[in-house]
């Protein structure tokens, strides 16, 4: 052996014996043998050399790494302390040491070291050939790095005891000396087999040791009982013979079925028996269309009779709740059932055909449910799990997979850990794995977060059924997300109307000639003697028995609402009249009082950024003199009130503790030692929490994050601010299909807050307009409340309307920038009393202006309005009245009439920021004639009055920023209103 330590290839001979003999000296005494064997017996025996050296003074030399050995010393594995070998051993070890052993030496080293090296490859690369297509269209050539020959072993070599000490003792346990043929067989039944792991890039080692003892030592295919394997035989039947039932009755009606993956059900019930035994109360699914209507039908237990009914056309709703509804495989359901004799609440969320949107739903969801549970830290939230399931190139292609788990270890987003899925077909709609990802595998986004990956053959069930126990087990050890990747095939095309073979004509060729899952195993169980074939076949029949009665019973099917309800909604909150009278929202000066205490105060100790002190001093005088309450005060005043009414506040957004223009402050941060602190949570009393959370930058993912978590938490007020409003662009898909949406579509009411920032300041067209058009073309049905509040103290009551109102709607926010530290933008402690409510409309009449006098009304909402009163002011006009709209929608017509009906001479004039084909204008015209003729004015049309038409939000010149709007607001008051 070299002095580096290295042990040179050219050397030879064999003696496994005396090098065991040698070891077990060294682990007596470190001192005792010569220093350069230390870095492999260090390997052997699983114990760092520091820990010798600290168990045996100082007689153990410390392990540095051999500089030529880079490939072999990198493969070797973490280190863990292992027993020493058995006495007998270590006797005929010296009984067989020859006189001069040093080529036999250096050889049985060798071949130890090599051997190591064969083990890590399999660890790291076994997955390579791994048997995983059901179809065996894709046979992986071997792998250099997994070829014994590799490594220098011959094929006459193979039955030569290999000392291998406790390297290997989860795999080989009690063979501390195998021969190469033994190790390998070893190492390919554990790795390339139906199952492949991959777990190696994992850099936490207690994580990888754990997975890779489970792996090497579970022997999964001697786990099932006969009574378990009889129980997977029923799970694939009841899926198996709901699709052929369906597709038999239902011919040509799409579907989106289950079939060639079917072991997707045994699979689920699978994780939920493990998670329950682990003490998991509630599981909430999120998929999207393939294979949805087995999955309520067979595992959340939907009746068979209501999805055949919703077949035939009838509805999935009472007839008494409105809601348009939506197609059968997009919906959810929820149910508590009895698994491993507990009660579990299981529930689909449902989603609209963007595939992976509804992943951060889903996880918003769970973390709802863990914080109303009191849940803190990692090992509490075992008692709510999140199963997303995935299809393959949805999983690879959709941004919003990865933006999910980015979230999954962040403090504001864990829910200790995420079982994901894949139900791997191998096709996307008609493309190819060619076509639909760059990396070796659909999952290999998953390792971004650390998570392992379990690829497993879907036409082996108990294999199948092992991973989904494995992960269960994995995520209650380490509360981290871990995949599933389920290797099937698609028996149908995309729909059940689809013709695949026009693309894809080898892969169907094969799927023809094809058993079913169930078939395949049901003939295993036979040879296996675990069931007969009688007993087989009975199953289906029965099971097909079973389906034609609830067939008939769907004809008289009547939903009643126990079968859509999810947990926590209140039906009673799916409706509201949208013009009635605003809910009283103030609040006591004793409660205003005892905020502006905490508000303005900050704890012992406490080393404040120096120049917040002006803040807290231009807040401590608001809060004495009861004038000039800021926006970010009043904003504060809310949250407070109803903390201390019982309701939590969650917020979260990028840079929203501070504010995204350093307005809100809302956690302090200690200059000194980084400690947070929340003032609001110190209130006193039996006050709820409020959580502020700075999200990573992701929209999508957060915004469907913070839907989700209303969903689960109706009595809690949830905020997502947009940095700036355009930023909600990147989650336009929650927005559309889920907050604008989900109520009428699915039934689900969420009352979640979007702040967006918005105003034109002449700083370009990126951060100018939070687009309100858009918001305001998606408003119907009283889906939304969409507002534009110009006043602290209206901004309050419009947060505090959405607990105070027990019909919980999503509310827009249009918010302010330049307006957070306008001088004019305050509101006095009386704004906030007892009695005061939101106001939809605010009108503005100088007290020196007769209603005879007044030419013209100028309407307007949000930041345009302090523009037009200066220049009003300024001007000293007379005979105009500046009337703010408060709230787009549901649109205040009432109110506006009452504004406007002192005036029906005048002419009407909306004024905005915004270019005409943007902004509230082309929304709010046909309200506002409404309004003006049920007041009898002469001219109802109003006018209008802004920017022209343009493709950009904003101009990127100041100067130009600056001529428009000067022009704008003159234009208002003096452009003619004849004609």
């Amino acid at each position: 052996m070299g002095r580096d330590g290295f042990i040179p290839d050219a050397l030879n001979g064999a003696n496994a014996s005396y090098l065991a003999d040698l070891h077990n000296r060294w682990l007596t005494d470190p001192a005792s043998v010569d220093p350069s064997f230390v870095p492999l017996f260090g390997a052997l025996a699983g114990g760092k050399a520091e820990n010798i050296a600290k168990d045996h003074g100082d007689a153990a030399p410390s392990m540095a790494r051999p500089a030529r050995a880079d490939t072999l010393w990198d493969a070797l594995p973490d280190w863990a302390e292992k027993p020493s070998l058995l006495d007998e051993e270590v006797v005929k070890a010296r009984e067989a040491a020859p006189a001069s052993p040093d080529g036999a030496l250096i050889s049985a080293a060798r071949d130890s070291i090599r051997a190591m090296e064969l083990i890590r490859a399999y660890r790291v690369r076994g997955h390579f050939q791994a048997v995983l297509d059901p179809l065996n269209l894709k046979t992986a050539p071997i792998h250099a790095d997994l070829d014994p020959a590799s490594y220098g072993f011959t094929a006459a070599e193979m039955e030569r005891p290999i000392y291998l000490g406790h390297f290997a003792e989860d795999l080989l346990p009690d063979t501390p000396a195998p021969t190469m043929h033994v190790l390998l067989a070893a190492l390919r039944e554990t790795y390339c087999g139906p199952i492949g792991f991959e777990y190696m890039h994992i850099q936490d080692p207690e994580k990888r040791q754990w997975l890779q003892s489970r792996i090497e030592a579970d022997n999964w295919r001697h786990l099932f009982s006969a009574a378990q394997k009889q129980e997977i035989l029923s799970q694939l039947t009841a899926a198996e013979g709901f699709e052929s039932f369906c597709h038999r009755r239902y011919s040509g009606t799409k579907r989106f079925g289950l079939e060639g993956s079917e072991v997707t059900i045994p699979v689920l019930h699978g994780l939920m028996a493990r998670a329950s035994i682990h003490g998991t109360r509630s599981v909430s699914l999120g998929m999207a269309h393939r294979g949805r209507l087995n999955v309520m039908a067979n595992v959340v237990q939907k009746p068979f009779a209501a999805i055949f009914s919703e077949f035939a056309g009838g509805s999935f709703k009472p007839q008494d709740v409105q809601g348009s509804g939506d197609v059968k495989y997009h919906l959810g359901t929820a149910a508590t059932l009895q698994v491993q004799g507990r009660d579990m609440r299981v529930t689909l969320l449902p989603n609209p055909s963007h595939l992976e949107a509804v992943n951060p739903v889903v996880v918003g969801r769970v973390r709802a449910l863990q914080d109303l549970d009191g849940c803190v830290g990692r090992e509490s939230r075992v008692a709510h799990l999140a199963i997303q399931i995935h299809g393959d190139a949805a999983f690879a292609g959709q941004g919003v997979v990865y933006e999910t788990m980015a979230m999954s270890e962040l403090v504001g987003y864990r829910t200790g850990g995420t079982v994901h899925l894949v139900i791997n077909n191998q096709i996307g709609f008609t493309t190819m794995s060619a076509h639909a990802y760059s990396g070796l595998y659909c999952t290999d986004i998953a390792k971004s977060v650390q998570a392992p990956i379990l690829h497993v053959n879907g036409d082996e069930p108990e294999a199948a059924a092992y991973c989904a126990r494995l992960a269960a087990d994995f995520r209650t050890q380490f509360a981290s997300d871990i995949v599933i990747d389920l290797v099937t095939y698609r028996r149908h095309g995309h729909n059940e109307g689809d013709e695949p073979a026009f693309t894809q004509p080898t892969m169907y060729k094969a799927i023809a000639a094809r058993e079913t899952t169930r078939a395949l195993y049901a003939k295993r169980l036979v040879r296996e003697r675990v069931v007969t074939q009688e007993e087989a076949d009975r199953t289906l029949s029965d099971f097909f028995t079973r389906m034609d009665r609830e067939y008939e019973a769907a004809k008289s099917y009547t939903p009643r609402r126990e079968d859509w309800l999810d947990c926590r909604q209140d039906p009673t909150r799916l409706s509201d009249t949208p013009l009635r009278e605003q809910p009283v929202t103030g609040i006591s000066a004793k409660t205003l009082k005892s905020i502006g205490a905490v508000l303005t105060r900050v704890p012992d100790g406490f080393s404040m950024h120096p120049r917040l002190k002006r803040f807290f001093d231009a807040r401590r005088k608001a809060f004495e003199s009861g004038e000039g309450f800021d926006w970010a005060t009043g904003e504060a005043l809310a949250f407070g009130s109803l903390l201390l009414e019982g309701h939590p506040v969650r917020l979260s957004g990028e840079d929203c503790q501070r504010g995204t223009f350093s307005q809100r402050h809302a956690v302090l941060i200690d200059q000194l030692n980084q400690e947070e602190y929340v003032s609001l949570n110190h209130i006193g009393g039996e006050q709820a929490r409020i959580e502020i959370y700075n999200s990573l930058l992701s929209e999508f993912g957060v915004l469907g994050f913070e839907y989700g978590y209303t969903l689960a938490a109706p009595d809690s007020l949830v905020l997502w601010e947009a940095q700036f409003g355009d930023f909600a662009n990147g989650a336009q898909v929650i927005i559309d299909q889920f907050i604008a949406s989900g109520e009428v579509k699915w039934l689900r009411s969420s009352g979640l807050v979007l702040l967006l920032p918005h105003g034109y300041e002449g700083q370009g067209p990126e951060h100018s307009s939070a687009r309100i058009e858009r918001y305001l073309q998606l408003c119907a049905e009283n889906n939304l409340r969409v507002c534009v509040p110009s006043t602290p103290a209206n901004y309050f009551h419009a947060l505090r309307r959405q607990i105070i109102r027990p019909c919980r709607k999503p509310l827009i926010v249009f918010t302010p920038k330049s307006l957070l530290r306008h001088k004019n933008v305050v509101s006095s402690a009386a704004d906030f009393s007892a009695r005061q409510r939101f106001r939809t409309v605010i009108k503005d009449e100088p007290r020196d202006v007769k209603a005879a006098d007044v030419k013209r009304v100028i309407l307007c909402s949000g930041k345009i309005y302090y523009d037009l009163a200066a220049y009003r002011d300024e001007n000293e006009v007379k005979d105009a009245v500046l009337v703010r709209v408060e709230q787009l929608y549901p649109f205040p017509t009432n109110r506006l009439a009452e504004a406007l009906a002192p005036y029906p001479h005048a002419r009407i004039v909306w004024c905005q920021e915004e270019s005409q084909n943007s902004g509230a204008w082309h929304f709010v015209d046909r309200y506002i004639e409404s309004a003006a003729n049920g007041v009898g004015y002469n001219a109802p049309r109003p006018i209008y009055n802004g920017r022209l038409p343009s493709a950009s939000p904003a101009t990127g010149l100041l100067k130009e920023h600056e001529r428009q709007q000067k022009e704008l607001v003159a234009s208002a008051f003096s452009a003619p209103i004849d004609g």
